[in-house]
């Protein structure tokens, strides 16, 4: 009994413990559970600030780095990638490795994912991804361009891994601000953090502007990243949280998927029903799940009018149908869709992340500037070593140089040398060279003293001293280092950058174009969504303060017409009243300058002389009747600005993905591309396309492709025909100011700019008219090709200096007049209407006067020409 009881006996010390310490349990638990949550903190749960990754996915990409998995390399399968990560650098569960892996991959979990997958990576329903000895990966392309291209022991700092056997890096030497890009999210000990992604084109743009201007007022820098982008696309509604979470750090951001109403035919036995069909869903929302609360919402009774629920989703996208049942309001199901289940929901951002070990809630400024203040130094570390590596080498190539220059002393010296040591030392002290340098002429190979050798050297050693000043001068200016980390960033973009995938909307006390509405429909109170997924701001006439959101309102798409006149007059008409062509009659003292055959789920974008864009959805134009005699509706009251004057217009198909180019030119002649994938994002506020100085004006947008040329003429009567490739026409962002295109001399100004595709039209002509009433048709062929900033060739002579071109057009096959305005000016209060058949005009070579096609009385000129 007595040695059971010394048995029990737990504060006797044992031999081999020696003295235990006695210590409050209260005490102990508050230090090791502190310790445990700054480990779960520091080492799994939060991103780092500067690369955005955690610890695991910076392992497994640096895993995935030693092991060669390149963008250009072939696949290997997961599981060996699971293996080495765990071996080397992770020491926790494989399933918990291989489901960070997986998230990698997902194309709607990441933003832009850094590895490419080659298997079953499971998708939005929830399906869990194949066994890791069934998947492959690799590196993608900007995963291994933005963290992994510049890794080395001199750039950034490595550390032991778990058991000292192999060295990790501290952090990877990212090249994009992937925190922003791919988002994060996380759960610590009291702490979490829940970053959305956002799109590189926009969060590029603003940290070119942070750079250029430190203290950007945060409202500039919310113009260049508007709102977070989200992989699945959606709609984001900008209610404030938004602004509060890009300032603050923590906000509530609301997200609407995409519904679209559609007409399901009948059969005998069965009447035609509406349908609401889902193509987007928000982010991180399980489709399978939500179909099913939809279900089980029906069956208890607390969602009534649907008839019936599919899923008709494929891999070219999703396509969730809900038909409802007859003689139901289908704005109230949806509205109830959108409160009762997750096709709205809301996304607490939470900008949390690690700066220097510590978690810090970040505003959207700090996290870019985190990003900024990381890439300096990792740039400053990078070109540091390139200029040591460079020194050494010059060093070494001036030793090779000076020997060679000294052949008949060296081979003295090697002829007489009785080993290499004593060789070494005799080129040390006859030649005045280190040791370094007789090191390697030692190395050095008889054919180095051949005369192509000896040029090479001299050739290397140019090389290397133009590379040393030019790494000088970067570590030794800050304005050129941050010149090369703005290059390195539009390269980026050049290469990775997208068009955004999440549309944005408002909600304003007083939207823009809310009265303008009224004329169309009072209870408009969203802008239509096309069939095809197209939406613009879907919350416009939303009242402001409320977080109860308005249901989108959706219509059945249609072919219909619509013409905008002279004086700025737009109609709709169905297109079966006119067989798809719109009458191109004058109208008393206005004609047509533009007739576009669309359907009503397209949108006019037009651009104003502010250098503004709108989209005006097709929908939103007010339709006439069919006899109706009206003039139509003022354009301008249906765009939130109506200040400045309407310059061009087009119909388009808002689409993310499309490939089309716009040219832009300014009064003063400046010019640029934009691509038009990156209007996808317009909204009712407009957006800006090109920034003018004070005294210039957007005078011209077309849609232009690469193969294509532009004419833009002068008053003057002078003509510039130029190339529209990417070398003439350089793509730039929406805010540049764009290069000069045709040199204007101080009385003349721009008259017509004219895209030419001689693909389509071998003979392509253009007329050309005179103020005073000359004109004349020019073959375009004619006309000397040109390099940006020429001064173009002289294309009309007028008879008295007083004249000059009023206009200048390319003839398209289905022209077939021109229309004349005379009057006294351009707002002459009672012009009168021309027309002339376009082949009556003489077609003359570049030097011609042309023909009188008017007689002028007076101070009566020619005030606008339009081709019919």
């Amino acid at each position: 009994m007595a040695k059971r009881t010394e048995q029990l006996n737990f504060l006797a010390p044992e031999p081999s413990q020696g003295k235990i310490v006695p210590m409050d349990l209260h005490a102990e638990m508050q230090r090791s559970y502190l310790e445990y949550a700054m480990s779960v903190i520091v080492g799994r749960a939060l991103p780092d600030a500067r690369d955005g990754l955690k610890p695991v996915h910076r392992r497994i990409l640096y895993a995935m780095h030693e092991l060669g998995l390149l963008p250009d390399r072939p696949y290997r399968k997961c599981a060996r990638v699971v293996g080495d990560v765990l071996g080397k650098y992770h020491p926790h569960g494989d399933q918990s490795v291989y489901d960070a892996l997986v998230r990698l991959v997902q194309d709607f979990s990441s933003r832009y994912p850094v590895l490419a997958g080659h298997g079953n990576f499971g998708s939005v329903d929830n399906d869990p991804a194949a066994a890791m000895r069934y998947t492959e990966c690799r590196l993608s392309e900007i995963g291994n361009d933005a963290l992994l291209s510049d890794i080395n022991d001199s750039v950034i700092d490595f550390t032991d891994n778990f058991d000292g056997s192999q060295q990790e890096p501290i952090v990877l030497p990212s090249q994009l601000p992937m925190l922003l890009l791919n988002g994060a999210s996380g759960i610590a000990v009291g702490m979490a953090t829940n970053i959305p992604p956002h799109n590189l084109s926009e969060v590029i743009d603003g940290t070119i502007a942070l750079i250029d201007r430190p203290d950007l007022p945060d409202e500039k820098l919310f113009e260049l990243i508007p709102a977070p982008d989200f992989p699945t696309g959606g709609i984001v509604v900008d209610d404030g949280g938004i602004k509060e979470a890009y300032t603050t750090g923590r906000g509530s951001i609301t997200i609407r998927g995409i519904a679209t109403f559609e007409t399901i035919e009948g059969s005998k036995s069965r009447r035609s029903r509406t349908a609401i069909v889902v193509t987007e869903l928000p982010f991180q929302v399980n489709k399978a799940a939500w179909i099913e609360k939809i279900a089980e919402l029906v069956n208890l009774g607390k969602l009534e009018g649907i008839a019936d629920i599919r899923d008709e989703s494929d891999r070219t996208g999703m396509r969730v149908v809900i038909e409802l049942k007859k003689e139901i309001n289908p704005d109230a199901v949806l509205e109830r869709l959108y409160q009762q289940t997750a096709l709205q929901t809301n996304f607490g951002a939470i900008m949390l992340a690690l700066v220097g070990s510590q978690p810090k809630q970040m505003s959207l400024r700090e996290l870019l500037q985190q990003f900024v203040d990381f890439r300096e130094e990792t740039l400053t570390r990078s070109y540091r070593h390139e200029l040591g590596k460079a020194t050494n080498r010059l060093h070494i190539v001036e030793g090779l140089s000076s020997a060679i220059a000294r052949l008949d002393v060296l081979i003295e010296i090697l002829r007489q040398a009785i080993d290499a040591p004593s060789a070494k030392l005799e080129i040390q002290s006859r030649l005045g060279l280190s040791e370094p340098q007789s090191d390697a002429i030692l190395s050095m190979p008889l054919r180095r003293i051949t005369g192509m050798e000896q040029q090479n050297l001299r050739d290397e050693m140019a090389e290397l001293q133009a590379q040393i000043a030019q790494l000088e001068l970067l570590l030794g200016d800050r304005r050129e280092l941050f010149k090369a980390m703005k290059k390195d960033l539009r390269y980026l973009k050049k290469k990775h950058g997208d068009a955004r995938r999440t549309r944005i909307g408002w909600l304003e006390p007083n939207p823009p174009n809310s009265s303008s509405r009224k004329a169309s429909s009072s209870s408009e109170a969203a802008r239509d969504l096309a069939a095809d997924d197209r939406e613009n701001n879907a919350l416009e006439n939303t009242k402001g303060g409320s977080r109860s959101l308005p249901p989108l309102r959706l219509v059945e798409i249609e072919d219909t017409t619509i013409q905008i006149t002279y004086k700025g007059y737009i109609k709709r008409q169905e297109s079966s009243t006119n067989n798809g062509h719109s009458p191109v009659k004058p109208i008393a003292d206005d004609f047509p300058i533009a007739v576009y055959p669309t359907r009503s789920d397209r949108e006019l974008l037009t651009f104003t002389s502010g250098g503004k864009a709108f989209a005006l959805p097709v929908s939103d134009i007010p339709p006439l009747a069919k006899n109706s005699k009206s003039k139509g509706t003022p354009l301008v009251t249906l765009l939130p600005d109506a200040a400045d004057k309407i310059v061009s217009h087009l119909v388009w198909e808002r689409n993310p993905e499309t490939t089309d180019n716009l040219v832009l030119i300014s009064s003063q002649s400046k010019i640029k591309r934009s691509p038009l994938a990156d209007y996808a994002g317009i909204n009712a506020r407009g957006l800006t396309v090109m920034k003018l100085k004070d005294d210039d004006r957007l005078f011209w947008a077309g849609l232009v492709g690469l193969d294509w040329e532009i004419a833009i003429a002068t008053t003057a009567g002078r003509i510039l025909r130029m190339a529209a490739d990417e070398e003439q026409i350089p793509t730039l962002g929406r805010a540049a100011a764009g290069n000069p295109a045709l040199r204007l001399r101080l009385t003349e100004n721009l008259v017509a700019a004219m895209p030419l595709n001689f693909d389509i039209n071998p003979k392509l002509e253009l007329v050309l008219v005179t103020a005073q009433g000359y004109a004349k048709r020019l073959k375009a062929d004619l006309l000397r090709l040109a390099p940006r900033g020429s001064i173009g060739s002289q294309t009309m002579t007028f008879r008295n200096k007083q004249d000059y071109l009023i206009a200048a057009a390319a003839i398209a096959p289905h022209h077939s007049q021109i229309a004349l305005l005379v009057g006294n000016s351009s707002d002459d209060p009672q012009p009168r209407i021309l027309q002339i058949p376009i082949e009556e005009l003489p077609l003359q070579p570049c030097n011609g006067q042309g023909q009188p096609i008017v007689e002028l009385s007076g101070a009566a000129k020619i005030v606008h020409v339009e081709l019919l």
